[in-house]
């Protein structure tokens, strides 16, 4: 019984394997090249540089990748603005963002060009904040002073 069985296994193993490969015929329309083209085309031109400078003389932002603190984050609106005056009493002159993503409030603080400095005011804030951690995001370039 376990030979006939066996038998029958080898049989429609061999027959599966013995059918053929296709050939798949693609008909499409010459303008779908044109335009994978042409999109790759304007995504290369549209690629946007890093930003060197920082500042101009005009007084507008100019923004770049960097580096923000994390400060706090929790669902109630007036905690967060109750955190965010908090830190600004130590910390006047270190801007302050507020961002809502669903459910969450978040407040995070600086626009730091590298991790390093993030990483100086996180140490300076550890005694008064609980729950501190970096950002890298599109932050307003600070001046070079």
């Amino acid at each position: 019984m376990k030979l006939i069985f066996t038998l029958i296994i080898c049989f429609f193993s061999i027959a599966l394997s013995a059918q053929k490969r296709g050939v798949v015929t693609v008909i499409k329309d010459p303008l779908v090249d044109s335009l994978i083209d042409r999109r790759i085309a304007l995504s290369k031109k549209a690629a946007p540089a890093p930003a060197t400078a920082v500042s101009r003389r005009d007084g507008t932002i100019v923004s770049m990748m960097g580096y923000r603190v994390q400060v706090f984050y929790g669902s109630d609106r007036r905690e967060v603005f109750n955190e965010q005056s908090r830190f600004k009493t130590i910390y006047p002159k270190v801007n302050t963002y507020i961002t809502y993503k669903e459910p969450n409030y978040y407040l995070r603080v600086g626009d730091f060009r590298t991790r390093l400095e993030a990483q100086r005011m996180m140490n300076e804030l550890r005694s008064a904040f609980a729950t501190l951690f970096i950002f890298r995001e599109k932050i307003n370039a600070p001046g070079l002073d």
